[in-house]
């Protein structure tokens, strides 16, 4: 009986032995399976839809990367862009000198674990306009794999002609970037948030209003929340309709949102406004019409709803759902910067269209 008992706690201890030796080690390998690792680079000057342009290319071995693309106030010339779950492979240098009267630099370093960062050092001021962001599928015949993909323009930001709209001169607007801050907003499958989405579409109408003679309010202008961290739906919303009501002389409302589903293959666009508002439904109209003609995605229509900042606003006002950030392919091109000023610029001649009559 004794020694049953013993050959027992053998083959226990042998067991447990096993399980320490080798479960850190399948852990670790299951932790690495969402790593990218950075194993090209390239960069050339081309045109981009007949702009002269300094191209870079950092590719990986998997798709759907996930990044943020920043600028920092006290380096003017400098891009910033930071890359999630990656490391970069022996075939990445750290610094990359660049023969361009656009950039003169690039460096690439892994800040920390899974995290690199790319710094561009930009021959002008980086503005709104001057460059532009997204991914690249991976392309078999030209040698080249899935890839982030950077334009750095050689004309200007927001001064360009064709970022103004007529119409708008003189009159007040407020917009509203949905989300910020503690609230993420919807999450897309890559990870792209509603919240960067919103904001980003709204600096650029911001822009392109102010560069065409608005006045231009916005409920925030940073990844942050208008009333304070975790306030309650009800404060957060109140917030933002106040930034509204507080402000002399505003004209109309704008919301900007993306949809989201359950169902990954729920797509399309959609304009709403209050039930009653004469205006906000022309406002709403016009919104849906160009979006419609610059998107050229499902439309799902002009629709009323009880939205509260449309509900509760004094003024004219409108709520855009762009698309459907759960939806992947429309995930990925509202995380396109191009495709963000794109929309920017149907809502800039929607608004100029209500304040011309049109």
């Amino acid at each position: 009986m004794f020694s049953k008992i013993c050959r027992a706690a053998a083959k226990l201890a042998l067991l447990i032995a096993c399980l320490l030796v080798f479960a850190p080690q399948q852990s670790e390998a299951a932790s690495r399976e969402a790593v990218h690792n950075l194993n090209y680079f390239q960069s050339y000057e081309t045109q981009v839809d007949g702009r002269k342009a300094l191209r870079i290319e950092i590719g990986m071995d998997r798709d759907h990367v996930t990044y943020d693309v920043t600028t920092r106030p006290y380096l003017q010339k400098q891009l910033v862009i930071d890359f999630s779950n990656t490391e970069p492979t022996n075939k990445i240098q750290s610094d990359y000198k660049l023969k361009s009267k656009l950039a003169k630099a690039v460096h690439i370093h892994e800040l920390e674990a899974r995290h690199t960062q790319m710094l561009i050092d930009c021959a002008n001021p980086v503005l709104d306009g001057s460059y532009a962001v997204h991914v690249e599928p991976a392309d078999r015949k030209a040698k080249k794999p899935y890839r982030l993909v950077i334009d750095i323009f050689a004309s200007g930001g927001v001064s360009n002609a064709t970022d103004r709209v007529s119409g708008v001169r003189g009159h007040s607007i407020v917009i509203d970037p949905g989300h910020g801050g503690s609230d993420t907003g919807a999450v897309g499958p890559t990870g792209v948030t509603e919240a960067s989405v919103t904001l980003g579409v709204s600096k650029d109408l911001q822009s392109i209003l102010e560069n065409s003679g608005a006045r231009v309010t916005m409920t925030r202008d940073t990844d942050r929340d208008v009333y304070g961290p975790f306030a309650t739906d009800r404060q957060e919303l109140q917030a933002r309709v106040n930034v509204g009501e507080y402000t002399p002389g505003a004209e109309i409302f704008v919301s900007i949102h993306c949809n989201a589903f359950s169902n990954p293959a729920s797509n399309g666009m959609e304009t709403y406004y209050y039930a009653g508002s004469s205006k906000g439904e022309r406002l709403a109209t016009l919104v849906n019409e160009e979006l419609d003609k610059a998107e050229g995605l499902f439309n799902r229509g002009v629709k009323t709803a009880n939205f509260y900042v449309i509900k509760h606003s004094s003024m004219p006002a409108t709520l855009a759902e762009l698309a459907f950030i759960t939806n992947p392919q429309e995930e990925q091109l509202l995380a396109n910067s191009q495709y963000q000023r794109k929309l920017a610029k149907a809502i800039a001649r929607a608004i100029g269209r209500y304040f011309s009559g049109d």
